[in-house]
C-alpha cells in the first residue's frame, strides 16, 4: 500500500548473497564511491534494457542459455544491488536458481518449450510464498525463518510457464502498512531500497524492490502486489510500467495480505509488451481464492494479441483536470502526454475524477484496518512463522523495538488490532462506502463514453528520510481504481531534472486488453523508458 494517500507526512541491513554469487561477480562493475553530484556511472551490463522476447531469441540461436543469463543477472545483483550504488532491492537470492535454468535449458535441448517466459528469470516481492528454501517476510524481521510449505497460485503458474525464479525482492515493511510517517522501500529485514535513477531519492512503496530491480535491469521483469498505489507509485519513480490488474484476475492465495477487496499481485516490466507476456501468466481461478472464479471466461493467455501501434485511434479518453496544476515540470509532461495522445488520434476530455473520492479514504481506509487484521490472523495460523497473530508481531517488535523500529513505530498495526471482526456493522457500512467507487468510475465513462481514464500516476521522486517518513508530491491518480479493484497501468510519461514521472491508464473490470493496446500505443508513440543512471544525488 502507499500510505500518501492517507497520510501527507509522510545502519541498513545486510542481504545475504550465496556463496556462487560472492564468487563470481567479476563481469559487471559499476562503483559510486567518490562521484560527484551529477556523474554519471559507467554502466555497460550487456542485459540492459533487453526484453523477454530479446532473451528468447539469445537462447534459441544457442547465445545464452538460461543458466548463463541467470548468472549474469546473480553477477549484477551482486555488484549493484549489494556492493556499488548497493540498491538493496533484493532481500534473498534463490539459491536454486541456477539449478532451474539449468533444468529448463534440458527441456529446451529436449524439444521442448513452456512458453515466453521458459528460462527467464524473474524477482518476486517478499510476501510471497515459495515452496522452496526462501522465505516469505514481507520484510519483518518479526517473520524470519517463515518458509511456506507451498507456492502461492501465481507462483506455481510461474514455474509451470518456465520462469526462474532468482529471488525476493524487498519492500516497504507489512507492504507499507505498518506506520503512519515510515520511509516507502524500507524494512527491518532488508533496510532501505534506493532508487536507481538517482540514489538518495525514494523508490516509492510499497513493491519497491521490485521496481528497482526491474528499472536497474538486475531481472527481465519482477512481480508486485498492490493494495493502493503499490505497483503503480513504485513504477512511476523508478520509471518502469506496473501494472495493477483487475481484483480477481490474479490469485492472491499464498500471498500476506492486506485488504481481500483491493490487494493483487501485478507485473512490473520496463516495456508493455513484457508486461502483458507476464500478465497472462499470473492470471487463472484458483479454488483457493473465491474472488477468481469471477474471472472465469474474462482472462486471457497471450495478453500481447492485444497490443496495437495504432490502438489509440478513435478513442475517447478522459484526463483528470487535476493534475493540470502543480509543479510545472509534472504539469508540463502531462500535457506533453496528452498531445502524445490527441496526435494518435485519441478524443480528449477534461473530467475531475478525484474529487468524486475525497469523501471515500477514510471508509477504505477503515476496510483496510479490518481486513488487514482479519486476513495476517488467517495467514499466521496456517504459517511457519514464530509470531502466529496480529498481537504476536506486536509483541515482537515491542520487545526487538531497536532493530525493528529504530526509525518509525507500527501505528497501523495497533490501529488494526484494536480492530473488531469483519461482522461489525461498522465493517460493513465502511465496505459499502468504498466500493460505491465502482459505480463513479462505470458513471463517468458511460456517461461521457470514455475508453480509458488518464491521469499523472503520482509526483517527482522525493528525498529518502527514515526520520520524517515520506513527503507528499501533489499528485496520486491511484485511489479510484484500487477501491473499485478495477485495472491501472502506468507507463513512463518522461522526466525532470533525471526524476521520472509515470502517465496512468484506467477502465472498468476486466478491461486489460483495452488499456494495454492504449499503453502500449503511448509507449511506442513517446518511448519516454531509459536505463537509471545511479546518479548520487541531483
Amino acid at each position: 500500500m502507499n500510505r500518501r494517500k492517507f497520510f501527507k507526512s509522510s545502519a541498513v541491513a545486510g542481504i545475504s548473497l550465496p556463496a556462487i554469487v560472492a564468487s563470481s561477480c567479476n563481469t559487471t562493475e559499476v562503483k559510486s564511491a567518490g562521484l560527484t553530484p551529477t556523474e554519471k556511472v559507467s554502466d555497460d551490463f550487456e542485459l540492459n534494457e533487453i526484453t523477454i522476447d530479446a532473451l528468447q531469441q539469445k537462447m534459441q540461436q544457442g547465445t545464452h542459455s538460461s543458466k548463463l543469463i541467470t548468472e549474469m543477472y546473480l553477477q549484477r545483483i551482486a555488484a549493484i544491488d549489494r556492493e556499488g550504488p548497493a540498491l538493496h532491492a533484493v532481500i534473498e537470492i534463490n539459491p536454486e536458481a541456477l539449478a532451474i535454468a539449468e533444468a529448463m535449458d534440458q527441456e529446451r535441448k529436449a524439444g521442448k518449450i513452456r512458453g515466453p517466459l521458459h528460462g527467464i528469470p524473474v524477482l518476486i516481492k517478499d510476501n510471497i510464498d515459495t515452496g522452496d528454501q526462501m522465505m516469505t517476510t514481507a520484510g519483518s524481521l518479526a517473520m524470519e525463518g517463515n518458509k511456506a510449505g507451498k507456492d502461492a497460485f501465481i507462483v506455481a503458474q510461474l514455474r509451470a510457464a518456465g520462469a526462474v525464479l532468482l529471488g525476493k525482492t524487498n519492500l516497504s515493511e507489512w507492504a507499507n502498512f505498518r506506520s503512519t510517517r515510515s520511509s516507502s522501500g524500507w524494512s527491518s529485514r532488508g533496510g532501505q531500497t534506493k532508487n536507481p535513477c538517482v540514489l538518495d531519492r525514494n523508490p516509492c512503496g510499497s513493491s519497491s524492490g521490485s521496481g528497482a530491480a526491474v528499472a536497474a535491469n538486475l531481472c527481465a521483469v519482477a512481480v508486485g502486489t498492490e493494495t493502493d498505489g503499490s505497483v503503480i507509485a513504485p513504477a512511476s519513480f523508478c520509471g518502469v510500467v506496473g501494472i495493477k490488474p483487475t481484483v480477481g484476475l490474479c490469485s492472491r492465495s499464498g500471498i500476506i495480505p492486506i485488504s481481500k477487496t483491493q490487494d493483487t499481485a501485478g507485473p512490473m516490466t520496463r516495456t508493455v509488451r513484457d508486461a502483458a507476456i507476464l500478465l497472462g501468466v499470473l492470471t487463472g481461478a484458483d479454488p483457493n481464492d473465491p474472488v477468481t472464479q469471477e474471472s472465469t471466461g474474462k482472462t486471457h493467455p497471450d495478453y500481447t494479441v492485444f497490443l496495437n501501434a495504432d490502438a489509440l485511434k478513435g478513442k475517447t479518453i478522459g484526463v483528470e483536470k487535476r493534475a493540470m496544476k502543480g509543479h510545472e515540470g509534472v504539469v508540463d509532461l502531462y500535457k506533453a502526454a496528452i498531445e502524445t495522445l490527441k496526435q494518435q488520434g485519441a478524443t480528449i476530455v477534461e473530467v475531475e475524477l478525484l474529487n468524486q473520492y475525497k469523501d471515500l479514504g477514510d471508509a477504505e481506509f477503515d476496510v483496510m484496518l479490518y481486513e488487514f487484521k482479519d486476513g495476517l490472523n488467517r495467514y499466521l495460523s496456517a504459517a511457519n512463522a514464530k509470531v502466529k497473530s496480529l498481537a504476536d508481531v506486536i509483541a515482537f517488535n515491542k520487545n526487538n523495538a531497536d532493530k525493528a523500529m529504530p526509525y518509525f513505530k507500527q501505528e497501523l498495526l495497533e490501529m488494526s488490532e484494536s480492530k473488531g471482526d469483519i461482522s461489525s456493522k461498522e465493517y460493513a457500512e465502511a465496505l459499502k462506502k468504498s466500493q460505491s467507487s465502482r459505480k463513479i468510475i462505470d458513471d463517468m465513462m458511460g456517461k461521457l463514453k470514455l475508453d480509458a481514464i488518464c491521469g499523472v500516476s503520482i509526483g517527482l521522486p522525493h528525498p529518502t528520510d527514515p526520520v520524517n517518513g515520506d513527503a507528499n508530491t501533489g499528485f496520486y491518480f491511484c485511489p479510484p481504481a484500487a477501491m473499485a479493484g478495477y485495472p491501472h497501468i502506468t507507463v513512463p510519461m518522461g522526466k525532470v531534472h533525471e526524476l521520472p514521472a509515470g502517465l496512468s491508464f484506467i477502465a472498468g473490470a476486466y478491461r486489460e486488453p483495452e488499456l494495454l493496446a492504449m499503453a502500449y500505443a503511448y509507449e511506442q508513440a513517446s518511448k519516454h523508458r531509459e536505463a537509471p543512471k545511479f546518479l548520487k544525488t541531483l
